[in-house]
């Protein structure tokens, strides 16, 4: 396990008092029964940003704390423990990339916005149900000095609620291609814009993006011209590890919920948790977990050293994530029995997003599959 420092034990505490006071697990179930577009609390997202931990990966001149993404992931593991919907990933990816990749003046006028919570700014990559970093199609060409993007964006997480969108066209090659990949900053308010929410299971704010011949200036471009896929594989990386920590930390609530349950729970004159079939189950859960924990904590520390092999940890990190959350989440509904399987009980909220977030950024089979590839299997 990860040792944290003493102002990370000081972030944990503050995170986990704060989700569980003022972003409780009814909390997101209000917003569910509501419906609401947006996906999350603008209020709730503006006290996330006033306790700095939108800025926790921003460097200090914009406002940032610069504080690493082991901390990151520790904030991110409470608030996935109450299930708080907010854009903090996918904004916090956009910082990274920005930090990376982006011009002085590109820096100067969107990280003190993302940092204070004034903005918010979404990953556009995908265009299909699969997960496919390279294969974008959507079309950035060039006249004088403005660039025309057409295409669609689809799932584009916490769409709805973003105020710009970090967009990754095709400037040159075909769908698959490596080389050819540019990204943009478009303002979700551009002319030519339009986006519509999704109607999925487990509703955040996904959205489809339409680009109608968009314009683009030189200014918006982040990087070198179609030179995109490192720089693009940095940011999700960065995302997935991000996302891995909150499903952890979703994982070890459902985990703890239940055997909470197995231990107040009577049947047949005893406790349901003393049978010895349940408590193997129970075991095999935790023992799924703390390694799930050494996996995530391993990348998040990989990413912080800028370590030759954070890449594949990533990976593997994101595919233990989804295994080991699919399953907590099942075996929380059959070991709740009857009342499992209602909507009133919350282990249906955690089976929808554990099936949500593992096919975020790339499944576990996806991930499998990458972290095969890069290392050499």
């Amino acid at each position: 396990m990860a040792i944290l420092s003493e102002e990370q034990v000081m972030l944990k505490d503050a995170a986990s008092a704060w989700a569980r006071e003022r972003s409780p697990i009814s909390a997101y179930r209000k917003l569910r029964n509501e419906g609401g577009a947006q996906g999350y609390d603008s209020r709730l997202f503006a006290e996330i940003a006033e306790m700095g931990w939108a800025g926790i990966l921003a460097p200090e001149e914009h406002g940032g704390a610069d504080f690493g993404f082991m901390s990151m992931g520790v904030v991110l593991e409470q608030l996935g423990r109450t299930l708080t919907p907010s854009p903090l990933v996918s904004s916090a990816a956009a910082i990274v990339g920005l930090r990376r990749a982006a011009s002085t003046a590109q820096q100067e006028l969107w990280l003190p916005k993302l940092v204070a919570g004034e903005a918010v700014m979404a990953l556009a990559v995908d265009e299909g149900a699969q997960h496919n970093p390279l294969a974008v199609a959507l079309k950035a060409t060039k006249a004088r000095s403005k660039w025309t993007l057409s295409g669609v964006k689809r799932p584009v997480l916490h769409g709805m609620g973003a105020d710009a969108a970090l967009v990754v066209a095709r400037t040159a090659g075909a769908p698959g291609d490596v080389d050819g990949l540019t990204l943009f900053i478009v303002p979700t308010d551009a002319p030519k814009f339009s986006r519509e929410a999704l109607n999925e299971v487990e509703r955040r704010g996904a959205a489809i993006y339409s680009f109608d011949g968009v314009e683009a200036g030189a200014d918006v471009v982040v990087g070198e011209v179609g030179k995109a896929a490192a720089i693009l594989d940095y940011v999700l990386d960065c995302a997935r590890a991000g996302l891995a920590a909150e499903m952890l930390g979703s994982a070890c609530e459902a985990f703890d919920m239940t055997l909470a349950y197995l231990k107040t729970r009577p049947q047949f004159g005893q406790l349901i948790g003393s049978f010895q079939a349940l408590q193997h189950r129970a075991s095999d859960l935790y023992a799924e977990l703390e390694l799930t924990r050494s996996a995530v904590e391993m990348a998040l520390e990989a990413l912080d050293a800028n370590s030759a092999d954070a890449r594949e940890l990533v990976s593997l990190a994101k595919a233990m994530t989804g295994d080991t959350f699919k399953r907590v989440a099942a075996e929380m509904i059959q070991l709740h029995g009857g009342i499992g399987m209602t909507d009133e009980h919350d282990a249906g909220l955690f089976y929808k997003r554990a099936r949500a977030a593992d096919m975020s950024y790339g499944s576990a089979a996806y991930h499998r599959e990458r972290y095969a590839a890069l290392t050499g299997h």
